[in-house]
């Protein structure tokens, strides 16, 4: 019976993020799926979200790291524990969403469907508005440097949207990946520490051999961007935004495409300069401006890993 529903590891990542994690491992509970196992991972956090995990909680187990190690750093080490308790699959899923009682059982349907499926991804609705799709799978765009969610901003009729098929990534915040995979291309990239690992992640896959699937059956309600107090306006997406993006071309797209995508970003960044430059231009504008920049040359320089300490002191405060 137990070959029948491979073992799965949910993880969980924490920081500073105590009522999205609580509200989160809620949802979870009622996931109806007979071989599944919860860690959460926290990220050195300094509020008190270990001590109500863990008093609300307490059969879940709990990993606690000792700093910040971002997205790719803090799963890593997640996954490291669930391949060593013998995961056959892994499910990445943000602290700010809640999921759907059948979101692994379809999941796992449609793994069983298509073997040659490495990586699946839930459709995402978005939090405050339940039926309107932040994300139905993606496609990449050379002419805007990016990839574009489909469906988004849209209401699900029940009719569009609706049939499994391959996409360009798998959003980071519903993530199921077979620990062969894992074994096969290796763990995400550390360098990145936020923004753009999931994808570079699936771009290895899929040069491995490996599809990555959007399942529509498979729910998922997402606070989109906790991470990110501000949005995409805010100067520490706009650091990381711009450094990973460099970096994922580096690492995923052949030289004469890449050449045309880095002269894409440069025209970006001319405009950016005369933005800063204008008068009309808020503080708050040339501050994002300034980060993206920064982003820019720690590329240039290869530093890596988190954001400068004054990129990171000027996240708004909730």
């Amino acid at each position: 019976m137990q070959n029948k529903f491979p073992k799965i590891f949910i993880l969980i990542l924490n920081w500073n993020g105590k009522q999205d994690t609580l509200e989160c491992l809620a949802s979870v509970q009622k996931i109806d799926y007979p071989n599944y196992k919860v860690a959460v991972v926290d990220n050195g956090s300094t509020d008190d979200s270990v001590d109500s995990i863990r008093d609300k909680f307490p059969h879940i187990h709990l990993i606690e790291n000792k700093a910040n190690l971002g997205f790719a750093g803090g799963n890593n080490v997640g996954i490291e524990y669930a391949i060593a308790e013998g995961a056959d699959y892994i499910f990445l899923l943000n602290n700010d969403t809640i999921v759907d009682s059948q979101v692994l059982k379809t999941l796992m349907q449609a793994s069983e469907k298509y073997p040659d499926a490495g990586i699946l991804g839930s459709k995402i609705y978005t939090y405050t508005d339940p039926q309107k799709i932040w994300y139905a799978g993606a496609n990449w765009s050379p002419g805007y440097v990016a990839f574009m969610h489909d469906g988004m901003g849209k209401i699900d009729n029940g009719k569009d949207w609706e049939e499994i098929r391959e996409s360009e990534y798998i959003c980071g915040c519903a993530f199921l990946i077979k620990t062969e995979v894992i074994k096969k291309i290796g763990m995400l990239e550390t360098k990145y520490f936020l923004m753009w690992e999931e994808s570079d992640w699936c771009y290895r896959a899929k040069k491995a051999g490996y599809k990555c699937l959007f399942i529509p059956s498979s729910k998922v309600w997402h606070k989109i961007s906790s991470s990110f107090i501000g949005g995409d306006r805010a100067p520490h997406y706009q650091y990381f935004w711009w450094r990973n993006r460099l970096l994922w071309i580096e690492r995923n797209i052949n030289f004469p495409s890449s050449l045309r995508l880095y002269w894409a970003i440069l025209k970006e960044i001319s405009r950016q300069l005369r933005c800063y430059l204008n008068s009309q231009t808020t503080a708050q504008e040339r501050l994002k401006i300034k980060a993206a920049w920064q982003g820019v040359n720690d590329y240039l320089f290869r530093r890596f890993g988190d954001c400068p300490s004054w990129v990171r002191a000027s996240i708004p405060k909730t």
